[in-house]
């Protein structure tokens, strides 16, 4: 299991996703689009459909071809979310004529010059309902405490599959020599198995009191650029990591991935070790696992709750790729 920010705080219980509204999860796109171009823009809500089955939907209906449509970001399926989809304009018909299925409708939609890309977006303002909470008092206290620290930038379970197999079925890919017979579970497969090995390694820093520590090797990425430099005065560094200028980070192992130094660079590799294999082994999943660096400790902002008798909504922001769950986490202590 992994540690949590708020040991000390018992469990304060509690039930998410009753339903899809209790799930509201908005995009905050990188950019607007300018109102020209050849690009369409459809900003799209839905219910208790993927990001995937909206595109198809959407293409079907619109006259595309499902591959030519393209978002920023997955959301979740159980949820009420809205985001940018995108689409070629020139061959789409008008978006006041279509007709989607229940639970799918466009709200808007403008015209860009550029197509809409995978990491588009600054992040995700969320609105989540937890019902029956045993403890509201301890919810809120911990949601007060994520706020003002940060929160552990865990991969979700999500990330793992229902049965918590994905991680060892990444790693099965690439001990065979990194094919598959399906391209998407493929990417979807290898990307586990370098979450997992991240959430390792921040398991590792929360359990030895170091989750907000910047240490001398530490490869730091500054939060508004997301630009990357190794630590060498950490007395320098850490004021600007408490003010959430820049953070450490944990490896998403690959060949193009900035490795940490000293300490750091030693704790890391033990990860590998543990795992008996070598940073070589991700040369075999080409351009799914090149590596990367993500930062160990999200912030989280705009918080704010309301509590009506035991049930307790509570709205934050999130950066991209970061987890709803894992704050939730730390509230509910359900695994």
């Amino acid at each position: 299991m992994l540690p949590y920010l708020t040991p000390d705080l018992p469990a304060a219980g509690g039930q998410l996703k009753s339903k899809p509204e209790d799930f509201v999860v908005e995009e905050l796109p990188a950019y607007e689009p300018c109102g020209e171009g050849e690009h369409l823009f459809l900003w799209v809500e839905k219910r208790g459909w993927s990001t995937p089955q909206a595109a198809k939907q959407l293409a079907r209906a619109i006259g595309v071809e499902e591959k030519d449509v393209s978002w920023a970001g997955l959301k979740d399926r159980d949820a009420v979310t809205r985001q940018y989809l995108c689409l070629p304009a020139k061959r789409a018909a008008d978006p006041a004529t279509i007709s989607l299925p229940a639970g799918l409708a466009v709200l808007k939609w403008a015209r860009h010059r550029n197509k809409l890309k995978n990491g588009h977006l600054k992040g995700n303002r969320f609105e989540l309902v937890l019902r029956s909470v045993l403890e509201p008092d301890v919810a809120l206290e911990a949601l007060a405490r994520v706020a003002r620290l940060g929160a552990p930038n865990y991969f979700g379970e999500q990330r793992f599959g229902v049965q918590r197999d994905n991680a060892a079925r990444g790693k099965a890919i690439l001990e065979a020599g990194g094919r598959h017979r399906d391209r998407f579970e493929r990417k979807l497969l290898l990307s586990a198995f370098q979450s997992e090995l991240f959430n390792r390694v921040l398991a590792q820093r929360l359990a030895d009191g170091l989750f907000s520590t910047v240490l001398l090797g530490d490869v730091l990425k500054k939060l508004e650029s997301g630009g990357e430099f190794v630590c060498q005065e950490p007395a320098v560094d850490q004021p600007r990591s408490d003010a959430f200028e820049l953070g450490a980070t944990g490896p998403l192992f690959g060949p193009a991935m900035r490795p940490a130094e000293g300490d750091v660079g030693l704790r890391e590799g033990k990860v590998l070790a543990d795992e008996g294999v070598e940073a070589a082994l991700f040369e075999r999943g080409g351009g799914e696992t090149q590596g990367a660096r993500r930062l160990l400790r999200m912030p989280v902002k705009d918080v704010s709750s309301e509590r009506v008798g035991a049930d307790v909504t509570v709205h934050f922001t999130l950066p991209s790729g970061s987890y709803a769950t894992v704050v939730v986490r730390e509230l509910t202590k359900a695994e």
